[in-house]
């Protein structure tokens, strides 16, 4: 059997390698810092016979965001290292000493990353230009310190909130790049070496196979005024878009290019005609998102200092050129035609307006029956005052009834048919109704 390449990432059994720098699909665990507990506290001084309560709140925890920018070239920073974790707020102290608050978390990655949760599939945003925000994970709300439950009925509260938890979740990071152009081709038909040739990237070049394992960007700069990105796509087979070879994981990066533009490969002519490049190319595009077909699109035949160029290629229609990237011979036409292409599809589809798109958190409470005898209270102030609050203090458990109450809670389960006895759920703590 033949040795491993270990500079191509191919095995010696002929599967990629998966350590491979480039990453542009991973799995995520992000989760908020926690909130600092408030202090239960009150003045001890000589000259003040009855102190007040003077205990201050807790700090929120830290923020986690996803920030686009154009110096991130894939997600291989996330590919080892999955969780992320935001700091924690600091617990507050006595003499009204509020915690300080958690540190943020900024989690830089490519332009072009969609991000959707890893279990419901939901896409959840989507990161295009450079400097775009998204809140990954909000850190936890801190607790009030006994100084904020003072009034005419409470005047020594012995209770203090506890920290919110941050909020922890997975998601799923997809990379697709952006380019105007996508060269397509089979393995080896050229597409290293044209974009080597119009632009200054520099990928790897070999007389192999699947000599590139991860999508190459190159811009092309006519003039001041004209420049557009290419994206050199790796080699495709029949049966990519069913996961053979590199299969799908690459065809994704097609689908933000403006303009494809097939590569056919003269020199294998002998075992594969052209025409018969051309219909799997369009096959297994198609068969992977339809609408790319109606794509403005090149038909390219390569490498035309090795072999001569069928009439009727030529012949078959506009968009067609013969280049040989070597030579340089055609390049210069095919790049014009190019630019011309780029410029009439960004004619076509102006930029979007900005969108803010707003998920704002459920008002009010809600009362669903879980049981023959068990309800279950829903609703994120309710779930709050019992989660934060110790249930173990006595002054702790008659503001937590007081403000159910405030909340329409005990209406809310009348309605809903709770007699005596029957189990009442809020978040992780239940009790037992008494009217």
């Amino acid at each position: 059997m033949a040795d491993a390449d270990p500079e191509s990432g191919i095995s010696a059994d002929g599967s990629v390698d998966r350590m491979s720098g480039f990453v542009d699909e991973c799995q995520l665990n992000v989760r908020g810092g926690d909130g600092g507990a408030g202090c239960v506290s009150f003045r001890r001084e000589g000259p003040v016979v009855m102190g007040g309560p003077n205990g201050g709140d807790g700090g929120k925890g830290g923020d986690i965001w996803m920030v686009a920018d154009h110096n991130v070239a894939s997600l291989l920073a996330f590919r080892d290292h999955p969780h992320r974790r935001a700091g924690n707020g600091v617990h507050g102290k006595g003499k009204d000493l509020h915690g300080k608050r958690g540190g943020d978390m900024e989690l830089k990655v490519p332009e072009g990353t969609i991000i959707s949760d890893m279990y419901a599939g939901d896409v959840l945003g989507e990161l295009v230009h450079h400097g775009d925000r998204w809140l990954a994970a909000a850190g936890g709300r801190g607790g009030k310190g006994n100084a904020r439950f003072l009034s005419n009925s409470r005047r020594a509260p012995t209770f203090a909130e506890q920290g919110e938890y941050g909020e922890d979740r997975w998601l799923k990071l997809e990379l697709r790049l952006l380019a105007d152009v996508a060269l397509v081709g089979f393995p080896n038909a050229g597409k290293s070496t044209l974009i080597s040739v119009i632009s200054a990237a520099k990928p790897r070049i070999a007389n192999y196979p699947f000599t590139t394992l991860e999508p190459n960007l190159g811009v092309v700069r006519l003039d001041e005024t004209t420049e557009f990105v290419v994206a050199d796509i790796p080699g495709l087979i029949e049966g990519a878009s069913e996961g053979r070879g590199l299969g799908f994981r690459f065809l994704r990066h097609v689908q933000r290019a403006r303009v494809l533009c097939l590569l056919l490969d003269l020199a294998s002519m002998d075992e594969t005609p052209i025409d018969e490049q051309e219909r799997v190319l369009l096959h297994e595009i198609g068969a992977f998102r339809p609408e790319l077909l109606e794509r403005p699109r090149i038909t390219v035949a390569t490498k035309a200092d090795a072999a001569p160029v069928p009439d009727e290629f030529v012949a078959d229609g506009v968009d067609r050129f013969v280049v040989s990237a070597v030579t340089n011979d055609g390049v210069r036409p095919l790049v014009g035609r190019m630019a011309s292409l780029v410029h009439e599809a960004r004619l076509a589809s102006p930029m979007a307006e900005e969108t803010v798109i707003l998920r704002p958190q459920p008002v009010g409470s809600r009362v669903e029956r879980v049981g023959d005898n068990e309800f279950r209270i829903h609703g994120r102030d309710a779930e709050r005052t019992v989660a934060l609050n110790d249930l173990t203090n006595v002054d702790a458990l008659a503001y937590i009834d007081h403000r159910l109450e405030r909340l329409g809670v005990d209406k809310l389960l009348a309605r809903a048919g709770v007699e005596d006895g029957d189990v009442i759920w809020i978040g992780e703590f239940s009790f037992e109704w008494r009217s």
